[in-house]
């Protein structure tokens, strides 16, 4: 399904922008909580509060004075993550995938110096890639090693689920796949590959590549459709019992499956992209508005919210739900 017109968008279900701020973000979504998904050392301390897995934080960069110390902070590790606090849009963020005697390996395998990652880490505190441009923190954390199911249809670096989740159900999927030009990065913005995924099954459906609807991946050439997304149901929950820790009731959480520890929660947005629609075919607000219409009984645990979700958005012909 390509939309064609307002009418066509309209019919579809389509969610904009303003309607998503207006009656989505700005109602649903209290501002004194964005904070704990804003800054990323809040929402991990909040990940382990609760219990969740999510990839391990190795420090926290705060003052320019710290950075003389990142080489003796690191220690002998490998690999690790390098991202901004309070980024947004994956700008800021360095894959390292090793370490060599000419320096650090990202995972497009590109190599950049200490003094280029200290740099680089400097200009994060100095605000340049955070949301309002004010000063901010670096976080170094573990790097995930990905299950080997999306590895035909990605280049490098580690794919992530992204689930829309509305008054706590699961609305709409999609995995975000690296390309080489968003450099090892899971992020439409820069370049990745989003599939939509069928809520029911969990495999995989057509996919979005900068507004143009895809059938292949740009880099590897195979299909990316038809896969099966292994812990489907475990990753439906995790994103319903989101909000239930953030008091957040339209948002985007972001699930990375590691190889060897299963779904593992890497970031919660509380202003999630449209593009999911375009990877589905599908609208979304066709499906909050059914969310609004659904029995009060299914509201009642995270398990009843999965299981109507899977029942109500499972695929149908062209990527549509009824």
């Amino acid at each position: 399904m390509m939309f064609t017109s307002i009418h066509q968008l309209r019919e579809a279900g389509v969610l904009g922008m303003n309607r998503r701020n207006a009656e989505y973000i700005m109602r649903y979504n209290p501002r004194q909580a964005f904070p704990l998904v804003d800054d990323k050392v809040l929402t991990k301390r909040l990940f382990e509060s609760h219990g969740v897995p999510t990839p391990p934080l190795y420090f926290v960069i705060e003052h320019h004075g710290d950075i003389g110390g990142l080489l003796m902070a690191l220690g002998d590790r490998r690999e690790f993550v390098v991202k901004p606090a309070r980024g947004a849009a994956g700008s800021g963020i360095v894959i390292i995938a090793d370490r060599t005697s000419e320096g650090f390996v990202k995972a497009s395998g590109d190599v950049i110096t200490l003094e280029d990652l200290a740099y680089h880490v400097a200009g994060i505190l100095s605000g340049i890639y955070s949301l309002e441009g004010l000063e901010d923190r670096a976080i170094v954390e573990a790097l995930i090693h990905p299950d080997p199911v999306f590895a035909a249809v990605s280049y490098r670096g580690i794919p992530d689920i992204r689930i829309v989740v509305y008054r706590k159900v699961p609305v709409m999927a999609m995995v975000r796949l690296p390309t080489r030009a968003s450099d090892g990065k899971a992020n439409l913005h820069r370049g990745a590959l989003g599939a939509g995924i069928d809520i029911g099954t969990g495999t995989t459906l057509t996919a979005v590549h900068r507004s143009d609807v895809v059938t292949h991946h740009p880099d590897t050439g195979n299909a990316v459709s038809g896969i099966q997304v292994p812990y489907w149901k475990q990753i439906l929950l995790m994103a319903a019992q989101a909000p239930e820790m953030t008091g957040l009731d339209y948002l985007g959480v972001d699930v990375i499956i590691d190889r060897d520890r299963g779904p593992v929660l890497l970031e919660l947005n509380a202003r999630p992209g449209l593009a999911v629609q375009l990877a589905n075919r599908g609208g979304l607000w066709a499906r909050l508005q059914q969310i609004d219409r659904a029995p009060p009984d299914i509201f009642t645990a995270p398990e009843t919210r999965v299981t109507w979700a899977i029942e109500r958005f499972a695929a149908q012909m062209g990527g549509r739900t009824g």
